[in-house]
């Protein structure tokens, strides 16, 4: 009798554990086609062409958190909050191409901050907090390239302003690029430096001053943008051409507004207010 029972049981054991086992492959496949579903649907975010405000957040996101330790050395926190913000806009403007000239620029102007610290620490000519720049320098950079494409999201003269726009974005950072390493490769390495509207030998660092050094340095670091922008098909060689050759203008006129206003009499420029005004020209 007890032989009976006990195959009884497991006669009506096995088909629930027949069961269970048949349904656990089941939900492992439902979970793992869903999974499989939301990472396309991911990717075809991240892939939107025309980029969208939500490609444009989502790639952000993902690059931001993979390039923190670099954002971190090169900017304050609030800082890379604002990078956050010009970030998302130049990706929804200009998609890919644009993000990555921004982020070019970024990363060589870091570089060449940090050249050389202890030096120009020691001449009190480096920048504030080690180099690490606020919201004010990120904002003050990158306004005249933001008005650019906000003009390009809302498509402020149609077809044909667009690449206008674009060459209008490129400049900009060409322009304050090359200012940036012009200054500071100039400080680090700048034998001799002169105030631009005497030629008058200054000490490194001063409002106005250029050198042999750090114009060639700002140049060339001006030409790699506008030649990675060319490669990209974001701009044409003249295009190109044309926003180097407005990128020294400006930076010219920068060091002759600088030698003649900033120091004279007291007068003192807001950091982001020059920063804006040479991006702007």
């Amino acid at each position: 009798m007890a032989s009976e029972i006990a195959g009884t049981i497991i006669i009506f054991q096995n088909p629930n554990s027949n069961a269970n086992s048949c349904r656990t492959p089941k939900m492992m496949v439902t979970h793992a086609g869903s999974a499989q579903s939301a990472l396309s649907e991911a990717i075809k975010l991240i892939r939107s062409s025309p980029p969208t405000w939500q490609s444009a957040l989502l790639n952000n996101v993902f690059i931001f958190v993979l390039g923190l330790p670099i954002l971190v050395s090169g900017l304050s926190l609030s800082g890379i909050g604002a990078a956050f913000l010009l970030g998302t806009l130049t990706w929804r403007a200009f998609g890919p191409p644009g993000f990555l000239l921004v982020a070019t620029y970024f990363i060589i102007g870091t570089a060449v901050t940090k050249v050389r610290m202890a030096q120009k620490e020691a001449q009190g000519v480096a920048e504030k907090r080690k180099g690490r720049r606020g919201p004010a320098s990120v904002i003050g950079s990158s306004a005249a390239g933001c008005f650019c494409a906000f003009l390009s999201i809302f498509g402020v003269g149609g077809e044909a302003s667009s690449q206008v726009l674009k060459l209008g974005f490129v400049a900009s950072f060409c322009t304050k690029l090359s200012d940036t390493v012009s200054s500071e490769i100039g400080k680090a390495y700048g034998k001799t430096t002169y105030l631009v509207t005497t030629l008058k030998v200054v000490p490194r660092g001063t409002e106005g001053a250029v050198s042999v050094e750090g114009t060639i340095a700002g140049f060339l670091a001006s030409f790699l943008l506008a030649f990675g922008s060319c490669v990209m098909g974001e701009l044409g060689a003249a295009e190109a051409i044309i926003c180097l050759i407005a990128s020294q203008i400006a930076n010219v006129g920068e060091s002759i507004i600088g030698a003649a206003l900033q120091e004279k009499e007291g007068f003192q420029w807001p950091d982001m207010l020059v920063c804006f005004c040479l991006s702007l020209s």
